[in-house]
């Protein structure tokens, strides 16, 4: 793992492509200074005359939008799905008309789960894993893609991480806000299915799970566990993916063959599915 210091990101994940965006409005801008305020000071510091003050609007604004403190975190978690889902835009992905992770503002080790786990990469890897028609599967692509997204989580938007976290364990303790926790990040976890089973996983729920699994646990060794003050680098992580995969989709050596093959084969020993 190589270092890294820590430092204040801004919650929308634009600023790393620097991409335009419609102005924000005032449900977004509630729903920003909500995951603000999270950040800043954890959940009891968020109340509606905090997300006054700090996105600047008149008191009584955001009671006017979300009159229950129920109402106001599904405005912070529907904000957070919102951002979560622009890590990675589809014109960054490898082969799109935008520029990719090797010619593009985070190339080589430049800035790189909704609010469930690993919803970030499972919406980059599910753009990745909608080839057009007749177009074979790219594992390497999706590789780059999953790779980047994460990066990107560790480096700039590490704040989001946060503020996901919070709003997680209140969903633990407010059976309400859990069921509506819930819908809202499982957008993302159906394309993730799909994406292991066009790598041709033979159980994709279950590798689904295992790439969340290890999405989340190194996104909080590094945004709140031992490993804060460092994070793995752009190719670290893409051997992490690579390997991962390898393992879901080899069919593993028959009597008396050797362990190879599989979706190692292939360039550079790259993923190949």
């Amino acid at each position: 793992m190589t270092s890294a210091t820590p430092s204040a990101a801004p919650l929308d994940p634009r600023g790393s492509q620097g991409a335009a965006d419609a102005p924000a409005t005032r449900a977004d801008r509630i729903g920003d200074a909500a995951l603000d305020l999270l950040v800043e000071r954890g959940m009891r510091g968020l109340t509606h005359r905090a997300v006054d003050e700090r996105a600047g609007l008149p008191q009584g604004s955001t009671s006017n939008h979300a009159r229950t403190r129920q109402a106001l975190l599904e405005t912070a978690v529907r904000r957070q799905v919102q951002l979560e889902s622009r890590v990675l835009t589809p014109e960054e992905l490898p082969g799109a008309a935008g520029p990719g992770p090797t010619d593009g503002p985070d190339a080589g080790t430049g800035t790189a789960g909704g609010p469930d786990a690993g919803t970030g990469t499972a919406h980059a890897a599910a753009a990745a894993a909608r080839p057009g028609a007749g177009t074979p599967f790219d594992a390497d692509a999706l590789v780059d893609a999953l790779s980047l997204a994460l990066h990107r989580y560790l480096t700039d938007h590490r704040a989001l991480l946060v503020s996901r976290y919070e709003l997680a364990l209140e969903a633990t303790r407010r059976p309400e806000l859990r069921a509506f926790f819930d819908t809202a990040g499982s957008v993302f976890h159906g394309p993730l299915v799909a994406m292991t089973a066009a790598a041709g996983s033979t159980d994709p729920e279950r590798h689904a799970l295992s790439l969340i699994a290890w999405c989340e646990g190194l996104m909080f060794s590094c945004a709140a566990g031992s490993f804060h003050a460092s994070v793995p680098s752009r190719a670290e992580l893409r051997t992490g993916f690579e390997e991962l995969l390898r393992g879901m989709l080899s069919p593993g050596p028959g009597p008396g063959q050797p362990e190879s093959g599989g979706a190692a084969d292939g360039r550079g020993g790259r993923c190949r599915a």
